[in-house]
C-alpha cells in the first residue's frame, strides 16, 4: 500500500531523511523507532502529504504523491479520507470552539448528511469515552482528554490507515492503556497502524514490525518488533535507550 523508494527530505540544507527506502503493506501495525531528531516525525508527514520528497519516490496505493497529486481537489480529498495523521501536539490540530465540531469538522469538508455526521462524531466519541465532553472547548481539556479529541477526529473519517507521532506523549498511565488497547483494536479490526514511539513499556504487543532510524536519518534496521526491542545492545548502540 505505501512505498518509498530512495526518498530523501532536506529542510533549509538540513538532511531530515536520507535515502529511505520501504513498503508498507495493508493491514500491518509498524512501530517507527529511533532516537530525537532521527527523522521520525518527518517520515510521518511524508506519508501525509504535509512535506514531499526532496529527492526519491512515494508511492500510496499505486499513485505517486506529490504537490501536483494532491494539487487535484477531488484526490486530495480522497487521500486524506483514507490517511489519518494524529499529531505529537494535539495543540496544533485543535482548532474549533466545541470538542464535537473538532470531531465533525472532517466529515463537513467530506459534505456528508447532518445526519451521518452526528452519528460518525457520537460513535467516535463514546469510542473513545469523552462522549461527556462534546460541549467542552478543546484548549480547556487536559493533555491525554485532547489526544483522545485528536485521535476521535482522524477516526471519524474512517481511514484506512492511521499514522501517530507519540501518541503516549504528556499522558497518564491509565490514558496510556487505554491508547494501547484501541491501537490493537483498530489493527485487529484491519486498520493499518503506523506509530513513532519511544514508549515501548506501554505498547507490548501492538506491533508487528518495527522500522529503526539512526542519528544520521537513515533506516538501519527493519523486522519483528518482539525481536529488535529484545536486542538492548543494538538499541543503545543507536541511542534509544
Amino acid at each position: 500500500m505505501i512505498k518509498l523508494e530512495n526518498v530523501s527530505f532536506t529542510y533549509k540544507n538540513k538532511t531530515a531523511l536520507d535515502s529511505v527506502g520501504v513498503n508498507i503493506r495493508e493491514g500491518e501495525a509498524v512501530a517507527v523507532i529511533g532516537p530525537n531528531g532521527s527523522g521520525k516525525s518527518t517520515f510521518l508527514k511524508l506519508l501525509n502529504g504535509i512535506i514531499f520528497p526532496s529527492k526519491g519516490k512515494y508511492t500510496f496505493d499505486k499513485t505517486e504523491i506529490n504537490e501536483n497529486a494532491l494539487k487535484d481537489t477531488k484526490y486530495l480529498k480522497l487521500f486524506h479520507k483514507r490517511v489519518g495523521f494524529v499529531f505529537q501536539n494535539s495543540d496544533a490540530q485543535l482548532f474549533c470552539s466545541t470538542v464535537f465540531e473538532e470531531v465533525a469538522f472532517g466529515l463537513m469538508q467530506m459534505g456528508l448528511p447532518e445526519n451521518e455526521i452526528n452519528k460518525r462524531v457520537g460513535d467516535c466519541l463514546e469510542l473513545l469515552n469523552i462522549y461527556k465532553l462534546k460541549e467542552e472547548h478543546p484548549y480547556n481539556l487536559s493533555g491525554g482528554e485532547k489526544k483522545r479529541v485528536a485521535i476521535a477526529s482522524v477516526l471519524a473519517m474512517n481511514p484506512e490507515v492511521i499514522t501517530l507521532d507519540e501518541p503516549m506523549n504528556g499522558i497518564d498511565p491509565k490514558g496510556k492503556r487505554f491508547i494501547r488497547e484501541l491501537l490493537h483494536d483498530l489493527n485487529k479490526s484491519g486498520k493499518t497502524i503506523i506509530c513513532a514511539t519511544h514508549d515501548f513499556e506501554y505498547i507490548k504487543g501492538v506491533f508487528n514490525r518495527a522500522i529503526v532510524f539512526s542519528e544520521d536519518h537513515r533506516i538501519v534496521r527493519d523486522g519483528k518488533y518482539e525481536s529488535i526491542i529484545r536486542d538492548e545492545e543494538f538499541l543503545r548502540n543507536c541511542n534509544i535507550i
